[in-house]
């Protein structure tokens, strides 16, 4: 009885304090649009974590913007808004994570998916938006984020250095460059200078 007692507090500790992880749905919702545009934000459909860790959705929207708020099981803080149309494609890679695969099979599962037709990919490009800061420049109970960095990405996929005139790395601050090139997830990178 008294091992049953220990096992049964100790359950009920594990499980506060992975509930004090996860941030409240204001504060998810907050600091997810961070990586928004301005005129985007209030119709941002929301991606966040509900207190066992899952993905779910806080926030239904309006406009063609989704946003996911920072993973608080990863270091680090890192928010992301992206065009609906890649949400398959974003879908996709949450699943393959989940199951255990690493960057390499992420990509080349979705290569041979989206060339079979599978996974759908934009057809017309589509953009991310990601902003990222040290773990600790993030207060999660108050949702401020110090000293970020907020990148730009346009997916374009199958494009390639020839089709866009674009370079393969970047030789300037700000310069847009193709990553990727010739493959489902050739994008665009707009790294602005940090400040």
């Amino acid at each position: 009885m008294k091992y049953q007692l220990t096992f049964i507090c100790i359950m009920l500790f594990v499980t506060f304090v992975s509930a004090q992880e996860i941030p409240s749905k204001e504060i998810q919702i907050k600091t997810a649009l961070l990586a928004a545009p301005e005129e985007l934000k209030e119709g941002a459909m929301v991606y966040g974590y509900d207190q066992n860790g899952d993905l779910v959705v806080l926030r239904k929207g309006n406009n063609d913007l989704i946003c996911l708020t920072d993973d608080p099981k990863t270091p680090g803080f890192n928010a992301s808004c992206y065009h609906k149309d890649l949400d398959i494609f974003m879908e996709r890679g949450r699943q393959l994570k989940k199951e255990g695969k690493n960057a390499k099979e992420i990509f080349d599962i979705r290569e041979a998916e989206a060339k079979s037709g599978k996974l759908k990919m934009p057809k017309d490009g589509a953009t991310l938006f990601v902003l990222t800061a040290d773990e600790a420049d993030f207060d999660p109970k108050t949702g401020e984020v110090k000293d970020s960095y907020l990148r730009y990405v346009v997916y374009i996929p199958w494009a390639t250095s020839e089709s866009t005139g674009l370079p393969l790395r970047p030789s300037g601050p700000a310069m847009p460059w193709i990553m990727d090139p010739g493959t489902h997830r050739a994008h665009i990178m707009i790294n602005p200078p940090r400040n």
